[in-house]
């Protein structure tokens, strides 16, 4: 059986009923940069760059899925970013960790920090508006 050749991650894919509200909140927060989308005529995206090789998309979520929003919704009681499931987020790493920090906390958004025995790894853990878990990390190089 073959295996795919020269595979590296495209884009990473976000449904949203408000693609522009959560569109705004990546470029205010972290900067991403909305760059050309197709038309795909009967639903709103909105492309943005996360880094040279790595793009997001918000797409509009249909209003007829039967697939659920999932547990850590907008709609959702839980919203405490310590309670954010292992598994259930996406990570970036940055080189501005504390100014990163600073700009959520000036943002009123909750967050939860913490650091890896290591002493190198620090993480922070956060919801986007639609209840995605977001994880920003930095690693101490020295």
């Amino acid at each position: 059986m073959a295996t795919a050749e020269g595979v590296q991650l495209n884009h990473l894919a976000r449904e949203s009923s408000d693609v522009k509200r959560l569109a705004s909140f990546y470029q205010q927060v972290l900067g991403f940069e909305q760059i050309e989308s197709p038309n795909f005529g009967d639903f709103d995206v909105i492309w943005l760059r996360v880094s040279p090789s790595l793009s997001m998309h918000i797409i509009q979520r249909d209003p007829q899925s039967k697939l659920p929003v999932g547990p850590y919704a907008a709609s959702s009681s839980v919203r405490d970013p310590k309670q954010l499931p292992r598994g259930h987020h996406v990570s970036f790493s940055v080189s501005n960790f504390d100014s990163v920090v600073q700009k959520l906390k000036e943002k009123g958004i909750e967050t939860f920090q913490k650091s890896q025995p290591d002493g190198k790894t620090k993480q922070l853990f956060f919801f986007d508006p639609d209840g995605n878990g977001i994880e920003i990390m930095s690693r101490d190089s020295s």
